[in-house]
């Protein structure tokens, strides 16, 4: 009912800041000042909707591969759409993009778009799209499972010098399967290239500006996208953010103390809990659990569901930083854990790893982690070699012990790339675009909050809305207090004063 109650004000508000609409779209068909030669069938296609079940509509938009070479080969997006319910009070479209790198934008549409508010849902056309290398948009591929098994199980905490270079082995071999397998397409499949590809999904679905709402990596996008195309922003929300300026390796560093602080959490929230089974002291509870990491180490946890995956400390790990994703989580998390601890059974933990891995029931994987890996490799300069990311991995494993080495050594199959990086460490400014609105989430797990206070003081129009509260991003998280400000940022345009925050 929260939606109902606000509906006349936004509505009012929306028609004096917005403008009204007729419900239909205006064609914009240039592309950019100063783009090559070639771009213009781009801007000027317009896209054929059909429909793809319970009130969706599908169609593809065409991007060129290279952007320096528009008239060579082209990639198919994949775009869907849930229709405006109000057809003559329609804004225009609200694009979305789930994170990752990785995430499907269709499927993320599909499953969570009627969960956006009311009046969102009135006022716009929902809109998801696979990124390049992504889903059903040429996706990216490196391996098949039973390899990725084999890449997920390998000991990604080395403690031998044997440990260590089956960990670049299985690192190397994750590269060469993309090199294999998706060469032509891995140079282009950067921010930069996604936020161009954005531009022309936005001039075909008839926008004049883009309204955009980004989750965790979709920050990012969204960031790059108003650095680019900075007056062709009408409102962005960049919900759980991550900060441009720092390194590659700097970035898996303040992740891995994310997962920390966001575990940390966790404890002294179960053991608050009269039946924890991690006990009444938090910080025993956490040293149970490091038990309970290096158990896995010297000897795997089995499967009483009959899985025949090594269930290793990394899987453990992971089972454990899957949870942290979301406070209702939580609940599986104890119960993983205590089945864990208490009887060395891994399946629950085994459960919520495949959760955050994409992988599916008969074993195969979504291409979530194959496209995270290639644009992050492509993305920004990593380490030269393995050496100088166990340096890195010394540096994460002092700041957060549980989580360092396993977030740090995620990231070695970069060092054996096959293409090139072609973005670097940059503050992103977006000078001239309207007001942004960045959220962050104090004890977020996978995007701290110091990145949201630092994209929010870079941007020129940044301006920052706090949730003092736990698990990844916000706006789809229960706070009454964010989506009221989220969805009247949107319609209106006028984001809520810097600074505000919610609980």
């Amino acid at each position: 009912m929260r939606g109902v109650r606000r509906r006349a004000g936004l509505l009012a508000a929306a028609l004096l800041l917005a403008g009204c609409s007729d419900g239909r779209p205006a064609r914009v068909q240039s592309p950019p000042p100063g783009s090559p030669p070639g771009l213009e069938r781009y801007y000027a296609q317009e896209p054929s909707w059909r429909d793809c079940h319970r009130d969706f509509e599908c169609t593809t938009v065409k991007v060129p591969l290279d952007y320096a070479r528009p008239t060579g080969e082209q990639l198919s997006l994949a775009v869907i759409r849930l229709p405006a319910r109000d057809r003559s009070e329609r804004i225009g479209s609200l694009v979305t993009n789930p994170g990752g790198p990785g995430g499907s934008g269709v499927d993320f549409v599909r499953e969570a778009g009627r969960l956006l508010g009311p009046d969102l849902r009135d006022r716009f056309d929902i809109i998801g799209f696979d990124p390049r290398g992504v889903g059903r948009s040429r996706p990216v591929r490196c391996l098949d499972g039973s390899t990725l098994d084999r890449f997920f199980t390998t000991d990604a905490s080395p403690d031998s010098a044997a440990e260590l270079a089956e960990l670049q082995t299985q690192s190397r071999a994750f590269a060469d399967g993309c090199r294999t397998r998706s060469a032509a397409l891995l140079p282009h499949v950067g921010t930069v290239n996604a936020a161009r590809d954005m531009d022309v999904l936005r001039a075909a679905l008839g926008d004049a500006k883009l309204t955009y709402l980004g989750f965790s990596y979709g920050t990012y996008l969204g960031a790059v996208y108003a650095e680019h195309f900075p007056r062709n922003v009408r409102a962005l929300v960049l919900d759980g953010a991550i900060d441009p300026s720092l390194s590659a390796t700097d970035l898996l560093l303040e992740q891995a103390k994310g997962f920390e602080a966001a575990l940390r959490a966790f404890a002294e929230d179960c053991a608050a809990a009269p039946d924890c089974p991690l006990g009444a002291d938090p910080e025993a509870a956490l040293d149970r659990i490091a038990e309970l990491q290096r158990r896995a180490d010297r000897a795997p946890l089995r499967s009483v569901r009959g899985d025949d995956r090594v269930i290793t400390e990394t899987w453990v790990t992971t089972g454990i930083a899957s949870a942290l994703y979301a406070r209702s989580q939580w609940p599986a998390l104890r119960t993983a854990l205590d089945r864990a601890i208490r009887h060395g059974e891994g399946d629950l933990l085994l459960e919520l790893a495949d959760q955050l891995l994409g992988r599916r029931p008969d074993g195969s994987y979504t291409n979530q982690m194959e496209a995270n890996m290639a644009v992050n490799c492509v993305d920004k300069p990593n380490p030269a070699d393995a050496s100088a990311y166990a340096r890195a991995v010394d540096e994460a494993e002092k700041a957060a012990p549980r989580f360092g080495p396993f977030v740090m050594w995620g990231g070695l199959p970069c060092v054996y790339w096959p293409a090139e990086a072609a973005g670097s460490p940059a503050p992103v400014t977006a000078k001239g675009a309207a007001p942004i609105l960045v959220i962050g989430t104090t004890r977020d797990p996978a995007t701290p909050y110091r990145w949201s206070k630092a994209l929010a003081g870079q941007l020129a129009s940044g301006t920052l809305l706090t949730f003092d509260g736990d698990g990844h991003t916000a706006y789809l998280g229960g706070s009454s207090c964010v989506a009221e400000a989220v969805e009247r940022y949107l319609i209106t345009a006028a984001p809520p004063p810097d600074g505000t925050v919610c609980n």
